[in-house]
Parts: C-alpha cells; structure tokens; sequence
C-alpha cells in the first residue's frame, strides 16, 4: 500500500521512523514541509527529486530503507537555504557526490553513509560553514583529503572512515573539532604535528592505514581531553621514550595500539577509568603489571592482549570484565579464572595446564569459551553443557579424558561444539539432541567408541560433522527419520572401522549438498569486536595442519580410511554442490560409476587405495574445476581420458593401475597428442571455473552483518590425503586481504549507529 499524503497540504512536520510502510515515496509532498523523517521504513524505489526541492525543509531522514535509491541533484536545491539536518545512511546513490552539497549553507548534520558513493570530496564542501557533523563512512570516496575539510570552523565530529582515500594528512587546523575517524582507508606519511594542537579533541581514529614512523607518547600529552585513541595496523612503532614525565591522558577510557610495536605498559599508569583495551600482536614480554588491575579493577570491560609474548596475566582482580582476548601468548601454568560477569574468553594457543577449574561453573554469562591448543588435562565439567548462553564452546587439541558432558539442555544457544584432539572415550551423548542451535560439532581424533549417531540429524542447523578417527564402527544404515541432515555441508568420518555399503539411505537426505545455493552465507556470531572462526583440519601425506583463514563454506564428503565394501552408488552422482570427496582407503569393487562425472564443482577426488576395475568414465573429462585427483593403487585400465583437467595431473595420480594407458603415463595410446591450443584454452577454462566459483562464495560470505560489531564464525573443513595444496594456498593470498577490509567495513556500522544516533 503507498503512502498517501494527497490531502495534507497543510502538514509541515511527518515522523513515521520505524513504521514499516514498505512503499516507495509520493511525489506530491506538500511545500509546506519542515520536517520529513522516513527512517527505519522498509521504502523502495526511487527518491523523487522533488523532495530535495521543498523550499522549506529543514530536516529529511530517510536513512536505513536499504531498498531505496536515489540520486542528488546537480544544480542547487531550493531547500538549500532551509536545510539543517540530512540523513540519507544506507541509502543507495550509486555515483559522486556533486558540487551542489556546497550550496546547502545552512546544514548542520550530514549522514551519508554506506550510501555507496565515489569519487573525491567537491571542494564545494568548504562552503558549509556551519556544519556540526560530517559522517561519509562506508563509502568508495578516494583522493586525497582536502585540508579545508579541517578548518570548517563549527566542524565538532569527522567520520571519513572505511573509504579509499590515500596521500598524506596536511596540518589540521581547528578549534572546534572534538572527533575525527579517518580508519581503514589508505593514508600514509607521518602523523601531522597539528594533531597537538588539537587541544579539545576526544576521539582519534586512525586504525588500518598506511602512516609510518615512530609516535611518542608526549605526542598526545596535551590532548587532555582524549577519551578514544586508535593507531592499529599501520606502520607505526608507539614509543616512550621519556618514562617518567609522559603517560598518554587520564580521560582515556578507549586506546587501540594492535600492531603498533608496543613492548611495555608504562604510559598507561596515570589512566585510571580505561574500559577497552587492545593491544593485541605486540611486542609484550613477561608478566602483565599488577598496576594495571589497581588502575582498573571496576572500569575495565574489554581487554585484548592476544598475540604477544606474555607469560602471566592475573584475571581475578578484574571485577567488570566481559570481553577476554590472551590467545597466542607464552602463558603457563593453570588457567587464570575471569570475573563473573565474562561473556567473552578467549585463551587458546599457550601453554597452560593442570585441570580446568570447578570455578568456570560460575561464568552464567558465558557466550564464547576458546580453550583450544593448551596442555590442559582431567574432565570437561558437566555444567558446561548447563550454561544457557553459551554460543561456542572449543577445547580442541587439549589431553582432556573421560567422556563428554551429558547435560545439554533442551534450549541451549549451543552452536559450536570443537573438541578435536583430546583423549575422551565412551559415546557421544545423546543430549547433543538438545542443541537445536548447533551449526558445527567436531569430535574427531579421539577414542569414542559408538556406532553412527544418526540421531545428530534432527538438528536443523548442523552444518559441519567431524567424527574421524575415533573407534566408531558397524555400518550406517538407512534413516528411519525423515527430512535428516537437512543443512549438512561436511561430513567427516574418515579412520574409524564402518563396514559394509557406502550409506546410500544417507546420501538420499543430504539437501544442502544436492543443491547448488549460490546465495549460501557463512553462519557468524555478533557481539564483539573480535572474531572466532572454526578452524580448519587439513591432512596432507599423513600430517594434519589447520587453517583458520578461509571466509566461506565448503561442501566435504570424506569417508576415507574406513572398512567400506560395495560398489560406488550411483546417488553419489547427485551430490552436486561436494566440492572435496574422498572415498579412498576402503574396500570398495567393482566399475567407477560415471554419475561422478555430474559433481560439477568437484575439486578435490579422491577414490585411491580400493579394488576398483574398468575404465576412468570418459565424463570426467567434463570435470573443469578437478585441482586434485587420486585413483592410485586400484585394477584400473584402459585409456585416460584427455583435455581439460586431465593434462594437468602426474602419474601419481594413477600409480599402482598396472592397466592405465596414456598421458602423462609412459604407456600410450595412440591419441595421446595435445594441442598447445587445447592445453591453453584448459586453463583458461579451469580459471574461469575457479573464479566464478570464489567470486559467489565471496558474495555470500561478506553478506548477513546487520548492525553491530560482529564475530564472524566461518566454517570449512577439507580432509584430503595428497600434498598439492597449492591451489588452497592461493585462494588464501589472493582473497584474505578482501577479507580483512569487508570485516573492517562492517564492525564500523554500530560505532557510527551510535555516534548518529548521539547527535542527530
């Protein structure tokens, strides 16, 4: 239903944020209007042009209607000498910003932001002598930043940040600026001096850019009014050179140093009232000063302090924490226990060990527990499986022992459970049922000793499941259960002793990997500014690594290493989204069925190690997007078939086939020639097939942050057992600095929700 204004001629103020209107806006507002705040309102569509033309308006807010358009106008506005407040954040523009803003003299607040527009800022800008508060964030502006920006004299708070600008910073002059955000672009040069001079400033945000040089802490000496300080990821080496007469200003409650070569804490030691700390990958030795839980015993909300060579840090004193960050240090000895009001811990990769405290039961609040890669020992403590609010749950590659907990409440926000690695025994517990949130369970290498829980499938969300090597056997046999696994992407069963037919009655269920979904997101957690993400198990020639880097979510069959029997069922044939399958190591007979030859996105198959016959089927040659290919130690023969994928593989690939015929083996065919042409146009196609395939994994995968800092949980998992994981390794380089920059973009939107929200 539109919105309808016909009969208001005489309105001049209309409030409908957060109505949900879902309509596109009428042309015939009346020009009478002051006041038109749309916000929040699901509006599509075009914005007409006539509203920025009512010769009385002096506030339009038509910010977060995502489905809206719009487009300025080139020539000046007739509200231009009425106009005080415009908001148009999360609207599409879709091109430069034009020279006509200068003409809106008038305006005190300008929101544009995540409006996706380019181009430099018009110098026309330095026209709007009363502008209070220019938020441009989440932009594709780039050039440099134009010094008259600085100088608007009633200019109080700056956001620029998550654009392209680059250059360097000219001198800074104002006596009016309170907060400038100019994060995640691409500035390089010194700090400007001026920033000194800047003497009411309360926020400085210079996070993810390319400034370099050293930065004393006496830069900031003068700045007593500072409450929020961000250098992160830059090229810059924080130093304090004069100990004794310097500390960064009391008013600090914010300071984000990550990266900037920080070895000690001295600067600190007059800041009383600091709440976020982060000075993660540092250069932090020894003990964390017991200074500091004085300083901050009821203040401190957020500490990260991950990625540094810290040997103890004492987390009792500290009564408000919520946020804990100490993964990657040097740690020793037992585990510190955090205050009560923790949600967020994350410990992994050190050196503790000893048993995990009773006293953990205590942290009700609980959404994040990252334990993983220490030496801890002794049970996990049933009441973890009590704790309603817990999210993630990861103490993998521990040498826990004993069974696992079995007390999973109906209700659990339980949605990743990783207990890889450990020595735990007995059955999976049944109470797993409970978790209707779980979206990964990862058991592997332990020495649970239970047939295939096929009751795991009433979970609606299980999208990853881990059970190799452990002791599981007997076969899978056909779900009684309808509509099972319906999410599931991974499935990982390899090394363990299941016999008889590949579980046909299985394959019949799997949706998710029956359909290609090109819309398909990662699952991701929002709470903080940090971020977890599922590690990734990769077993190449018998050596088993993680990475933990990769954004989107792979389709996985491995039931390798087992005691499978039987032919290859044609179903498998229809798994068409698997893009890893790995079926070697059983025992498997009889012909390859050619309906393997529809797993259009296969990369990585692996069918070595059976007692299969007959030929390669001549429809793998349609396999484009084949990186890894393994058919060795089978009875094959015959020809191999040629062109596309095929000119790529080794004999590897096919040893232990004393039948096998044609390139790249020594035995030929006859027909064995291939054109240079054909090897050229392979590769392309191969590229092209690769490319596509990331480009729409990327979509999805930088899709689904609404508002709010977020923890992006990604899932992969990839079981293969050859050694050319090269390919991986360049998806990783060539996308992981997209990654980092997408992430930044969306962790900013609360920050400028908020700001907005303050001051509009």
């Amino acid at each position: 239903m539109a919105l309808q204004v016909v009969n208001l001629t005489l309105l001049r103020v209309l409030d409908l944020s957060g109505v949900s209107i879902s309509s596109t806006i009428p042309l015939n507002f009346s020009s009478h209007f002051t006041t038109l705040v749309l916000g929040h309102s699901e509006l599509y569509g075009v914005i007409p042009e006539s509203i920025f033309h009512l010769p009385k308006l002096k506030i339009l807010d038509l910010s977060i209607n995502y489905h809206l358009n719009g487009y300025f106008p080139k020539t000046k506005w007739n509200s231009s000498a009425s106009l005080t407040d415009l908001n148009l954040q999360g609207v599409n523009f879709s091109g430069y910003l034009p020279e006509s803003l200068g003409y809106l003299t008038s305006l005190n607040n300008l929101f544009l932001i995540f409006c996706n527009i380019w181009g430099p800022i018009p110098e026309s800008l330095s026209n709007l002598t009363l502008i209070e508060y220019l938020f441009l964030t989440g932009n594709f502006l780039n050039g440099t930043i134009p010094s008259s920006i600085f100088s608007l004299p009633s200019l109080t708070d700056l956001e620029l940040s998550n654009n392209h600008f680059s250059g360097q910073l000219e001198d800074i002059k104002s006596n009016s600026l309170l907060s400038i955000d100019l994060g995640n672009n691409q500035l390089q040069g010194h700090l400007p001096e001026s920033i000194q001079n800047l003497v009411n400033l309360t926020t400085l945000d210079l996070s993810f850019n390319n400034f370099s040089g050293s930065v004393d802490v006496s830069f900031f000496s003068d700045l007593k009014h500072l409450s929020s300080l961000g250098l992160s990821y830059n090229s810059i080496s924080f130093t304090n050179e004069n100990r004794v007469n310097f500390t960064l200003p009391e008013s600090l409650l914010y300071l984000r140093l990550a990266a900037c070569e920080v070895k000690e804490l001295g600067f600190l030691r007059s800041v009383k009232k600091l709440e976020d700390l982060d000075l993660s990958n540092n250069k932090l030795q020894g003990r964390f000063p017991d200074w500091a839980s004085s300083n901050w015993m009821f203040s401190l909300k957020t500490l990260n302090l991950s990625h540094n060579m810290l040997t103890s840090v004492d987390l009792t004193p500290f009564q408000s924490l919520q946020t804990i960050d100490l993964r990657s240090n040097s740690l020793q000895g037992s585990l510190s226990m955090p205050p009560n009001s923790t949600t967020y811990f994350f410990i992994s990769e050190n050196n503790l060990s000893g048993e995990i405290p009773s006293s953990i039961c205590n942290l009700t609040s609980l959404v994040m527990l990252d334990l993983a890669r220490n030496n801890l020992k002794g049970a996990i403590l049933q009441c973890l499986g009590n704790i309603s609010s817990l999210q993630v749950l990861d103490m993998h590659h521990n040498s826990l022992t004993g069974t696992l907990p079995n007390t999973f409440r109906f209700g659990s926000s339980l949605r990743s459970l990783n207990l890889h690695g450990n020595k735990l025994e007995g059955k999976i517990p049944q109470s797993l049922a409970n978790c209707k949130e779980l979206q990964v369970l990862d058991l592997g290498d332990n020495h649970l000793i239970d047939i295939f829980p096929m009751w795991l499938g009433t979970l609606p969300k299980l999208q990853v499941l881990s059970l190799r090597s452990n002791e599981l056997h007997g076969s899978i046999r056909t779900p009684t259960i309808e509509n099972i696994f319906p999410n599931l992407r991974m499935l990982d069963l390899s090394s363990n002793a299941f016999t008889e037919n590949l579980p046909t009655g299985l394959f019949q269920h799997l949706k998710a990997m029956r359909t290609i979904d090109q819309t398909m997101n990662a699952p991701h957690y929002e709470g903080t500014d940090g971020y977890y993400q599922d590690s990734v198990a990769v077993v190449s020639k018998g050596f088993e690594r993680e990475i933990g880097r990769i954004l989107y979510l792979y389709t996985v069959i491995n039931l390798s290493s087992n005691k499978f029997g039987g032919q290859i069922p044609s179903i498998m044939g229809e798994l068409i989204a698997v893009h890893i399958l790995n079926i070697s190591h059983n025992g498997l007979e009889g012909h390859i069925s050619s309906s393997l030859g529809s797993l259009s996105l296969v990369e990585s198959l692996d069918l070595s190690s059976n007692h299969l016959v007959g030929k390669i089927p001549e429809q793998f040659a349609l396999l484009t997007s084949l990186e890894v290919f393994n058919l060795s130690y089978n009875h094959l023969e015959g020809c191999i078939p040629q062109g596309n994928q095929f000119q790529t593989f080794e004999n590897n690939s096919y040893e232990g086939n004393d039948g096998l015929r044609g390139f790249p083996l020594s035995k030929g065919c006859g027909n064995d020639s291939v054109s240079e042409t054909n090897d050229t146009v392979s590769e392309l196609n191969d590229e092209e097939s690769n490319s596509e395939f990331l480009n729409d994994f990327w979509k999805g995968a930088l899709m689904g942050y609404g508002s709010g800092l977020c923890i992006g949980l990604s899932i992969i998992y990839f079981m293969i057992s050859t050694g050319k994981l090269i390919w991986l390794a360049r998806i990783i380089v060539e996308r992981e600095h997209k990654i980092m920059m997408g992430r930044r973009k969306k962790q900013g939107r609360q920050r400028n929700n908020r700001r907005r929200n303050n001051h509009f």
